[in-house]
């Protein structure tokens, strides 16, 4: 237990969400925290949050496993580019080598939380599936809920959705009953989603992916060559480090590239569709308006996008949606879209702190006056961190450096005999905002009204510069005039009676 204890808690780290960054940071506290009690609450009935939420056909990373993978536990499987259930077999196996298991207790949905400054606490308010509530107490709060809302997604409000006589499925809740055998799909939308679940429904009489606007697309093998080469000559840790190195650094690289000269990683992209496509290539339906990483790389891996086009079996259409009607899609065009189940692959809605509200003695906090600490903490909020990954790169590097760095507080928090670590702001004002989410992404463009704020330059930062955050989160000085070290602040003496006043 944490020392100095100013009333007993019954842990001394909640992690919310037993998906990626949960689990991330169990572990993290077991090789670098050991005497830290923790425990893990899940909302779901199962581990792995996003892998076992989306069940749509050929779930699998937009990412490499090698940066999608943990630090600490080698990515082992043949294919980089995994499906959901292989993904969620290497969180289960984690889960269970380690003895993670016991530490979670699922159906848990975090309704509430309140930091008491005077107990040093946060009282953790829960329901499960019955509606029954329960409340537990910690003295740090671990946010991996994730960065989207679980239970409803982005509604784009087509008109004439009560007309439709087919079925109308959103990818974040898939039917399991769903038939699509010889059905005529459309899929609305251009992004991971839509180009994963296209070339997926092979059953289908056809797929046609309907886009309001191209997106640009990135072409590689499912397999890494590199990386199955060198687990057969080297341990297979070494090997898994080369080749987390080599990913990140091509991330990074191509990244930068985009950034500094968009016009020649526009030709290079192209030049790769155009190869991939032959004669079905069209540059209508594959020259976005936006340069390459102004959203995220959409990732097909294997070409299995492109080839399931040129069998005949999918087709992009670049058009507005004017209305949907008995039997399709009116388009603004004038053209018709027949259809027997339209699928609206059209983006997740943001959700801040899982949607959880949060109290510091009392009052709401309001994650939008809040600037970023870290990249991980918040301005005036104690003990309490959050998992937002990259925008540019795996989520899971910056799970992995957030734990790391979380553990390396409570271990000076330790050292120092201190219970409370806050990033002190006293003049918001004096700070600069910048956008951060340069992307014109919907889902981010949406959702800037809730995010928390961020400048130009660290620590307030929400920074997607991962192998500079990676020095910064290791190296840099925990106590570093900012981050405040502090005890359970006494409560303030009530007030005199009139009774006592008049004495």
């Amino acid at each position: 237990m944490m020392a100095n204890t100013a009333s007993p808690v019954d842990q001394d780290v909640l992690i919310v969400g037993a998906g990626i960054s949960g689990i991330g940071m169990a572990v993290h506290l077991q090789m670098h925290c050991p005497d830290r009690s923790f425990a893990l609450v899940e909302r779901r009935a199962q581990l792995g949050g996003t892998w076992d939420l989306f069940r749509y056909p050929g779930i699998r990373s937009d990412s490499d496993m090698h940066t999608l993978g943990f630090i600490f536990e080698p990515w082992k499987h043949e294919k980089s580019i995994a499906d959901g259930p292989a993904i969620l077999e290497y969180l289960n196996r984690i889960v269970d080598e380690r003895h993670i298991r016991e530490h979670i207790r699922f159906d848990r949905k975090v309704v509430g939380a309140d930091w008491d400054s005077a107990a040093a606490c946060w009282t953790v308010t829960m329901e499960d599936g019955e509606g029954r509530t329960s409340t537990t107490t910690a003295r740090w709060l671990y946010l991996g809920a994730g960065y989207y809302d679980y239970d409803e997604p982005f509604d784009a409000n087509f008109a004439g959705r009560e007309d439709f006589k087919g079925r109308i499925v959103h990818p974040q809740f898939w039917p399991k009953d769903l038939d699509y055998k010889d059905k005529r799909v459309v899929v609305i939308g251009s992004g991971a989603t839509a180009v994963t679940i296209v070339p997926s429904m092979q059953e289908a009489a056809h797929v046609t992916m309907l886009q309001r606007t191209p997106t640009w697309y990135f072409i590689r093998p499912a397999k890494d060559g590199l990386a199955n080469f060198l687990r057969k000559i080297l341990p297979e840790k070494l090997a898994y480090k080369i080749t987390r190195y080599k990913n990140v650094r091509l991330q990074d690289i191509a990244f930068r590239r985009a950034r500094e000269k968009p016009e020649k990683v526009k030709e290079f992209l192209t030049r790769k569709l155009k190869a991939s496509l032959g004669d079905h290539y069209d540059a209508e339906a594959f020259t976005p308006p936006y340069n390459p990483w102004e959203q995220r790389l959409c990732l097909v891996p294997d070409a299995d996008f492109f080839e399931a086009m040129k069998a005949g079996k999918a087709s992009v259409v670049t058009d507005h949606v004017e209305r949907f009607d008995a039997t399709g899609i009116q388009l603004k065009s004038g053209k018709h879209l027949d259809a027997d189940i339209i699928i609206t692959a059209t983006g997740l809605k943001l959700a801040v702190a899982g949607k959880i509200p949060v109290r510091i003695d009392g009052e709401r906090v309001d994650w939008h006056e809040h600037f970023y600490y870290k990249a991980c903490m918040f301005s005036n909020v104690p003990n309490f961190s959050a998992v937002f990954g990259y925008l540019n790169a795996s989520w899971t590097l910056r799970a992995d450096i957030v734990s790391e760095y979380v553990c390396r507080v409570l271990n000076h928090m330790k050292a120092t005999n201190t219970l409370v670590a806050t990033p002190v702001l006293a003049d918001p004002s004096s700070l600069e905002e910048e956008n951060v989410f340069d992307f014109s992404s919907g889902y981010i463009q949406r959702s800037l009204h809730i995010m928390p704020k961020s400048t130009a330059s660290l620590p307030w930062r929400l920074s997607q510069n991962y192998v500079q955050d990676r020095i910064d989160m290791r190296t840099g000085a925990i106590d570093d005039g900012i981050l405040t070290f502090t005890n359970a602040k006494a409560k303030a003496p009530a007030a005199p009676t009139e009774l006592e006043a008049a004495e």
